[in-house]
Formats: C-alpha cells, sequence, structure tokens
C-alpha cells in the first residue's frame, strides 16, 4: 500500500478532495468544496468520491485531474485495469515488443494508490459516519464496490494487502493476504451488502451513479458479482459452479438489459472533472487519436463481416498506405515497406496494414510515433461516445465539432447481461452441453448487439443512414451461431472465445480473466517480437508498494500466476502469445 504513514495526517486534505472530483452540482454546495471543513464531511461526499473512483479503477483518468489518483506517463496511456486486459487480449493494441517492458512495476502505481489511497481509505472513513447514522444503502453500495474492486485486485496482482491495509499509522507495512482469502472476504462483503440493500434504512445516497437508488437491481448486481467469481474460481473450487447454478436458479441476477450495472459517462464537463469516456478524453483532441487500433480486432471483423465494426471504430481516412493501391509510406507507417516477421507469414496473420483505411497496429508494434494522430482509426461511439462511422473521413479535432460525435456519452460495462450469457456459455460447453452453449452464447450477442446499436443516438452529427440493417445484423449472427454448432474441439472454443473479445469490447477485465481461464482462442495474432517473454498471468507489484511496505517481495517475472490459474505454467499457455 503507498504511504499508508501519512494518510492519517492528509486525511481530510486528500479524501475530500477527491470527493470534490465527483461531479457535485446537483448537491447545490454552498462552500467550496476544495476546502470542506471536518464538521463538512458526509457519507454523501464519500460515497461520491468511492463511485467515481471505483468507474476509473476500470477505465482510468484522461485528463489528469489533480484531484484524481491518475498521472500520465509510462506505457500504459490513460491508465485503469481495463485497457491492461483489452491490450493483453488484442482488444486494444500493445505497443512495446516485450511484456515485462510493457508492464514494469512503476506503470501500475496508480491502480494500486487509486485503490488504496482513494477507494479503500474513503470506504473506512464514510464505514463509521454511515453506520452512526444509519444509513444503510450507502454501506451497501460501499461493500459492493468494495468486493468488485479487491478482487479484481487480486485477479491482476495475485496476493494483495487486505485485513492489515489501510490502518496507518498502527500499520505502516500491511502483510500480503493470499487472493482466496480475499475472494472470501468479498463474498462475506456481498453478503453484507444484500443485507443492507434491504433492511431498513434512514436515508439513501443523494447521486447513485449507477441505479439511481433501484435497490432491486442493486441486489441482482451483488448476486451477479458473485456468479462472476465462483466463474473465476471453477478451476480451483469444486463447488464453484454448483454454487453459480444455485443463484441462475433464484432468477435474481441480471437477465435483463435494464438491469445492466454500468457507468453511463454524462459528458457534460470536460475539464475538472472530465466526465466524458476516458478513452474518448485520450483521442478525441485537436492533434488526433493517441490511441491505435487492434489490427487483429479490426481484421477479424472485416473478414466476417461484423457489423459493430462501424460503431466500434471511426476511420479518419478512407485509405491506409501499401493497401489499395496507396503506395507505402515510410514517414506514417513504416512498416508499408518491410516484409512480415516469419512466424507472421507460418501463421498466416495479417501484417501492418488493413484495407479500407482501418489504420491500425499490430501487437507489440513498437515503432515510435510518427505524425498520425489525425490519420489512425479511432473509437467509434460505442462504448467510448465517439463518432459513429458514416464513411465522412473527417480528420477528428476540438476545432472540427462536426467530428466529435457523441461527444464522449459513452459507457462502462461492468456487470452486463449479455455477459452472463456468455458465463453460461461457457459454463454449458466446459460441461459438453453444446446445444445450450449455443443458445446462451447467441443471447449475449443479441443483447450486446443491441446495446452497440443502441449508442448511436448519442451521435447528432453523423449520417445514420450508413447504418447496417436489421438483415445484415441477422445474417451475422446467424452465421457465427451456426458456425459454432458445426464446429468441435477447439475450433469451436476459438469460435467463442474470438466472438467473446468482441462483445466485451469495452472491458478488459473480463477478457483477461477468460483467456487465463481457457487460453482460447489460439487465433490472436502473436506478438511481433518472435520471443516476447512470459505472457503476463499477473502484473507486478508497483515499485511504490515494493519500496514503502516491508512485507511486499516484488515477484520475479510476470509469468507468476494468480490463485484461480491452475492452468499449464510456460509460453504455450494461453495458446497464443
Amino acid at each position: 500500500m503507498r504511504k499508508t504513514n501519512k494518510y492519517i495526517v492528509l486525511v481530510l486534505s486528500l479524501v475530500l478532495l477527491g470527493a470534490a472530483s465527483c461531479e457535485t452540482t446537483e448537491l447545490d454546495l454552498t462552500e467550496d468544496p476544495n476546502f470542506l471543513t471536518p464538521t463538512q464531511a458526509s457519507p454523501d461526499l464519500f460515497l461520491l468520491s468511492i463511485q467515481e473512483d471505483f468507474v476509473r479503477q476500470l477505465d482510468g483518468d484522461a485528463s489528469g485531474d489533480p484531484n484524481d489518483n491518475f498521472t500520465t506517463g509510462g506505457f500504459q496511456f490513460g491508465d485503469g485495469l481495463s485497457p491492461i486486459g483489452m491490450e493483453l487480449t488484442r482488444i486494444m493494441q500493445m505497443s512495446s515488443r516485450n511484456y515485462e517492458s510493457t508492464y514494469q512495476d512503476s506503470d501500475v502505481d496508480d491502480e494500486w494508490d487509486n485503490a488504496y489511497r482513494g477507494i479503500l481509505f474513503d470506504i473506512r472513513l464514510m464505514t463509521p459516519l454511515a453506520e452512526e447514522a444509519g444509513l444503510n444503502r450507502h454501506l451497501g453500495i460501499a461493500q459492493f464496490i468494495e468486493a468488485y474492486v479487491i478482487t479484481a485486485m487480486v485477479d491482476f496482482f495475485g496476493d494483495i494487502p487486505y485485513s492489515e491495509a489501510v490502518q496507518g499509522p498502527e500499520i505502516v507495512n500491511p502483510k500480503l493476504d493470499s487472493g482466496e482469502s480475499v475472494y472470501e472476504a468479498a463474498f462475506l462483503l456481498l453478503d453484507q451488502a444484500i443485507v443492507n440493500f434491504t433492511n431498513t434504512t434512514s436515508g439513501t445516497p443523494s447521486i447513485d451513479y449507477y441505479y439511481n437508488n433501484d435497490y432491486t437491481k442493486w441486489v441482482k448486481a451483488a448476486n451477479t458479482l458473485k456468479m462472476k467469481l465462483y466463474l473465476q474460481t471453477r478451476l480451483v473450487d469444486p463447488s464453484a459452479v454448483e454454487a453459480f447454478n444455485a443463484i441462475v436458479s433464484s432468477g435474481n441476477y441480471i437477465m435483463d438489459t435494464a438491469d445492466d450495472f454500468e457507468f453511463k459517462w454524462p459528458a457534460t464537463s470536460a475539464a475538472q472533472p472530465d466526465n466524458r469516456h476516458p478513452r474518448y478524453g485520450l483521442n478525441y483532441v485537436s492533434n488526433g487519436a493517441g490511441d491505435y487500433t487492434s489490427n487483429w480486432l479490426v481484421n477479424q471483423m472485416q473478414t466476417n463481416d461484423d457489423p459493430r465494426i462501424r460503431y466500434y471504430f471511426y476511420r479518419q481516412v478512407s485509405v491506409v498506405p501499401g493497401q489499395g493501391g496507396t503506395p507505402p509510406d515510410e514517414q506514417t507507417l513504416r512498416c508499408s515497406l518491410q516484409t512480415p516477421p516469419q512466424h507472421y507469414t507460418n501463421g498466416g496473420f495479417t501484417f501492418c496494414s488493413l484495407p479500407n483505411g482501418y489504420w491500425g497496429r499490430d501487437h507489440g508494434d513498437n515503432q515510435g510515433t510518427p505524425p498520425d494522430g489525425l490519420l489512425r482509426s479511432t473509437w467509434g461511439v460505442y462504448p467510448a461516445g465517439g463518432r459513429f462511422d458514416d464513411d465522412s473521413f473527417s480528420p477528428i479535432g476540438q476545432s472540427n465539432a462536426a467530428s466529435l460525435g457523441a461527444g464522449g456519452v459513452g459507457i462502462t460495462p461492468i456487470l452486463n447481461a449479455f455477459m452472463v450469457d456468455f458465463w453460461r456459455a461457457e459454463l454449458a460447453l466446459v460441461d459438453g452441453d453444446v446445444a445450450s452453449a449455443q443458445v446462451f452464447f447467441e443471447a449475449g450477442m443479441r443483447k450486446q448487439i443491441a446495446k452497440v446499436r443502441a449508442s448511436v443516438a448519442n451521435d447528432m452529427v453523423s449520417d445514420l443512414s450508413f447504418e447496417p440493417t436489421d438483415a445484415e445484423f441477422e445474417a451475422f449472427i446467424n452465421g457465427v451461431v451456426t458456425s459454432f454448432g458445426n464446429a468441435t474441439g477447439d475450433d469451436q472454443w476459438d469460435i467463442f472465445a474470438e466472438n467473446h473479445f468482441l462483445a466485451h469490447y469495452g472491458n478488459g477485465i473480463e477478457a483477461y480473466n477468460f483467456y487465463r481461464r481457457t487460453g482460447f482462442p489460439s487465433t490472436l495474432q502473436p506478438n511481433r517480437e518472435p520471443d516476447p517473454g512470459s505472457f503476463p498471468r499477473s502484473m507486478f507489484y508497483p515499485n511504490q508498494a515494493v519500496t514503502s511496505n516491508a512485507n511486499i517481495t516484488q515477484k520475479p517475472n510476470v509469468g507468476v500466476q494468480v490463485f484461480w490459474d491452475n492452468n499449464p505454467v510456460g509460453p504455450s499457455f494461453p495458446r497464443s502469445n
């Protein structure tokens, strides 16, 4: 944990400053929130900070707002756990050829800092205030968020400080707790949260960003998070699947998209707080896109005529050097003059560029940053609130208002009905019940595609006559489902896994966990480097945590597996490196 021994000294200045970073205009504050006194601390303000820090733990921060716990720099652009997972699963592009140089110990300081100094610390300060006031709904939301955050930290780091964490100055070197024990603590938190969502309360939060104080939905979300954790531990806990199915039998979980647990970015402010979707804030700027799209993902969608491609990506240009008769260009796309590495040729993988203006990069392409910000394809209207692709090929930029699409009104999908269908399909496939897997697989695809299509309502500038038709979507879905049903063995898993990743565009946590849990798909574009080192089965501990906590010893490498990952050790797993 980072700088625990200084927490007490800085309690109100740090935590209330963090609370002020939320969108608090609805609270009608009469005092400057950056200078609140101890007597003005309230469970409402703490919970605002906790809710915002929670979504930023997943999706990061675009603006470097000093009130948040994220700073710019390093290989991770914008921070957050979800982008790490998306990069490792080729949903986003990874920009370094060696895994350990990409995910260094200093690169995850922000996520660690936000989890402990931000979320858990605020929860510890809010809890006695809420208990004294009888604010059980505040407690339930905090317990749910804590359960999600601590298990996600285990998923990415393995053993973490928990039982002794955030207890400075009494404990300045909190011990590491086993990942398994942290998961057990999370189940207890979720049980407590469900009680607090259903018992009497003296009041409700002034702002509930997720469910607007609908606690029937909060209970469903808590049960769904339990399902996620049971699925996650199915390889090491023989009772996990039975517990998962017991919740299914209860019917009290997220089954309908109307109950989805997600953060809706309102995009009412571009600075302090910047409440646009972070990927929008990082890419829709005057000098153009900062992210590169993943050539693997785009090629997958092009090859399969996936109609979501116009919603996922916005093209700033109509052609890419070396494609469609356009000559190579060393200045903007150096690889257009290069031959593919032998392992790409041997595997038949796409290399360097794609047709029809989809300007991205291969997995592990680290060839510097040419002047291509206004050329790269970037995030579309789903999920980041960018622009629907209507063949306008207009470069993005703050000076060009017509290029801004939905203006950052997007979502962070966290626990969604479509995800639950994919979980159920996975378990059916493991059990050899292909017919049931096919039913759940199709249901998940349909729910996710419906969300994607609905996102264009936020784009007030694009020509929506370019939207794919119902018939095109039906043909795509039926083609995928039929191919899945006709396949067998690894081929069937590959089809399922490829479409799992495509559906989880915007949530790299689920994709990264699935990849380590199953090893599929085996069809992922490999790293540009033939020997990129061990695939990260977990992240290094943050540099500041190791240097400030005598009870944390750095891992020997990123191949160290978390407790629920008992799959084979070494470069052959997952099946594509």
